[in-house]
């Protein structure tokens, strides 16, 4: 292949936001200048779940995993002097998509910017959030109807605009094998296409078809990873030509961005993550048939906390070498016609087949997310198992654990911190813009939106209204929860005992025994305070403690700290174990741990697991709190141990 003919790189992006939209926007700047060529906005937990920053439930979560985007001021201020006609920009953001969308539909407008040109991907998949990530707010169906909503709204005013990513990232974050990340994807796109099917004319359905777009991960097993996104391409195909009737092949193409695998990410020896990154970015872009339009890398330093701008740079850096310095892009496929290759996807897409045929039997993904939700919770059980007994090896983690230290690591831990005066000063500025608005505006764009959402039309144009005329988040968000009420998904921990995992007995025996000296079974309650949704830790603690004997109580995310001490005191408990991976630990712990002492439950013992600094470790254990866990104590049984021996530290339960 000549110069000439050479494949143009995929889209550079980095996944950035934190703070502040000011902040924010001067991050962005800095990397479009850095040859970052779109942009991928994170967005912090109250706006994803759509609440305002001053929400009880937002307290410690401000700006920790991404910006805070309240009103229409907020969104200006992170797109100033970036042109929204000329960015191509991906939005992570799911239950609150429409009013992410309506905002920036607002400031492009302001900008003078010709929307029909507006390009750029909104996630707005809401059944992965079921599955895994956890920041869902209202039922199903109308979270459904809601997607179908921006898509159809996109399709008449935004053409450019990918308006729904069907994202099976999170999926694999929370244990899915390859066959499982396949089939739930394409359930979940199979389920919004059918949707969106009777919105549209017949002739127009094809182009619409080709607007949805993919969001994957790549694990470590790179060869499988690849393979598996050969699989996707043929089966989305498939679905596109024999469900759809799609005859044009361009309008059945699989168009897909990626993030790598966080969830292989380790604490110990961090710098072993930037080796893992790039030989899992190669997954997604080896094989031209299968690579990936959009690509942003996770830093090395994830598993500790916060990237910094320049550990961003380095990742970026990776995807740069790659696309500019080799010579990748200058030649056709070099996997197709390779025997080891067609063998390993033909085994994917059969496997992923019969997958789908279950949840098409079910009745589809909506009906299927129950299900789901348990397979991937047993299949992340299963893969901790295999890490814990050496099967898999993880580097650093369960071999070659002697080392140097990093040097990577330095005085201020390897990352960045979030200033906790970031959320009181946004809390001001939210408080200014309410005050400076023209309220009786706000109110009859709500009661506009209100009216079109209770008799079930597009809330797009309305939600553009009310954008423009300075309603936030928070009150966005409440009239979808009044119109369609909130919901609470399924764990995926069953009551019932899995005798998956072996080499359980002697710690089954000392939960008897301490279960007998108590006078009843022993009451674990697993609770997650605050915002974050990620969940995989608090099922996989819950799961194993079941396994081991005790008596568990989890009831899933989103909880206040009232809400679990409640649930402590109504419950019996005899240890509680507390799961928060947003960063936001020290003020959630400490109003628990203040909560607890309060209601005279001061005396049951409390551990703490996430991703926790030193530092804050030693000042949760000055809460009071008993035990802290981060990502390097990967040894569940340990923990169950532990558990046993905060509750009865008699010799008997410590053997």
């Amino acid at each position: 292949m000549t110069e000439t003919q050479k494949d143009r790189p995929w889209l550079i992006r980095t996944y950035a936001g934190h703070s502040t939209a000011a902040k924010s926007n001067a991050l962005y700047r800095g990397n479009l200048a850095k040859g970052q060529t779109g942009l991928s906005v994170a967005f912090d937990l109250p706006t994803q779940t759509g609440y305002d920053s001053d929400h009880v439930l937002a307290r410690g979560e401000v700006g920790k995993v991404g910006v805070p985007v309240c009103h229409l001021g907020d969104m200006r201020t992170l797109f100033d002097q970036i042109p929204l006609e000329q960015m191509n920009t991906s939005m992570t953001i799911n239950a609150t998509a429409p009013w992410l969308l309506s905002l920036y539909i607002a400031v492009a407008e302001e900008q003078g910017a010709d929307i029909s040109k507006l390009q750029g991907t909104v996630q707005n998949d809401l059944i992965k959030e079921y599955l895994s990530r956890g920041t869902y707010i209202c039922p199903p169906k109308p979270s459904l109807k809601l997607i179908a909503d921006v898509a159809e709204y996109c399709y008449q005013n935004v053409p450019k605009w990918n308006p729904m990513n069907v994202c099976s990232y999170h999926l694999q974050e929370a244990g899915a094998t390859p066959e499982q990340e396949l089939a739930f994807a394409l359930a979940t796109a199979t389920a919004v296409l059918d949707e969106l099917r009777p919105r549209v004319s017949a002739e127009d359905f094809p182009a619409l078809v080709s607007r949805i777009s993919f969001f994957v991960n790549a694990g470590i097993r790179f060869v499988t990873e690849m393979c598996k996104m050969r699989a996707f391409v043929d089966l989305w195909d498939e679905i596109c030509l024999n469900r759809y009737g799609v005859e044009e092949s361009k309008y059945r193409r699989f168009r897909y961005g990626v993030q790598v695998n966080s969830l292989g990410l380790t604490e110990q020896q961090p710098e072993n993550n930037v080796y893992r990154i790039l030989i899992e970015m190669l997954a997604v872009t080896l094989s031209k048939k299968a690579r990936a339009r959009a690509v942003q890398l996770p830093a090395w330093n994830e598993a500790l906390g916060l990237p910094r701008p320049w550990d961003q740079q380095w990742s970026m850096r990776m995807q740069q070498i790659l696309a500019y310095e080799t010579d990748l892009l200058e030649y056709e496929d070099l996997f197709d016609g390779n025997p080891a290759v067609d063998a390993k996807v033909e085994a994917l897409k059969e496997g992923a087949r019969q997958e789908l045929a279950q949840l098409d039997g079910m009745g589809g993904a909506v009906s299927s997310i129950e299900y789901m939700k348990g397979r991937l919770v047993e299949s992340n059980a299963d893969r901790l198992n295999r890490i814990e007994k050496n099967e898999t090896i993880v580097v650093g983690v369960n071999k070659f654990q002697q080392g140097e230290p990093s040097p990577l690591v330095g005085s201020d831990g390897g990352i960045m911190v979030v200033d906790p005066a970031v959320e009181v000063e946004q809390i001001e500025r939210l408080n200014a813009w309410r005050a400076e608005r023209d309220e009786a505006a706000v109110q009859a764009a709500l009661a506009e939106l209100r009216e079109v959402t209770k008799a079930g039309g597009n809330v797009m144009p309305a939600s553009i209204k009310a954008a423009k005329a300075g309603a936030t988040t928070g009150e966005w968000a409440a009239e979808m929860r009044a119109a369609f009420g909130e919901y609470r998904g399924p764990t995926g921990v069953a009551r019932g005992v899995s005798n998956k995992t072996e080499g359980l007995d002697d710690i089954r025996e000392a939960v008897d025994a301490v279960s007998d000296k108590l006078g009843r079974r022993l009451k674990f309650l697993v609770g997650k305070p605050g915002l974050d949704g990620h969940s995989n830790g608090a099922e996989q603690i819950a799961f194993r403690a079941r396994d081991c004997g005790m008596d568990i109580e989890y009831e899933g995310i989103r909880l206040t700290p009232e809400e679990i001490v409640g649930a402590a005191r109504e419950n019996g408990a005899h240890v509680v174990g507390l799961s928060i991976l947003s960063g936001s630990h020290i003020p959630l712990v400490e109003d628990v741990m203040n909560r607890m002492r309060s209601e005279g439950l001061g005396d049951i013992p409390v551990v703490v697991g996430g991703i926790i600094p030193d530092e804050d470790a030693k000042r949760l254990l000055g809460f009071g709190v008993a035990k802290v866990y981060t990502p390097k104590d990967f040894e569940l049984n340990r923990i169950m141990m532990d558990i046993v021996a905060l509750v009865d530290p008699a010799p008997v339960a410590a053997e």
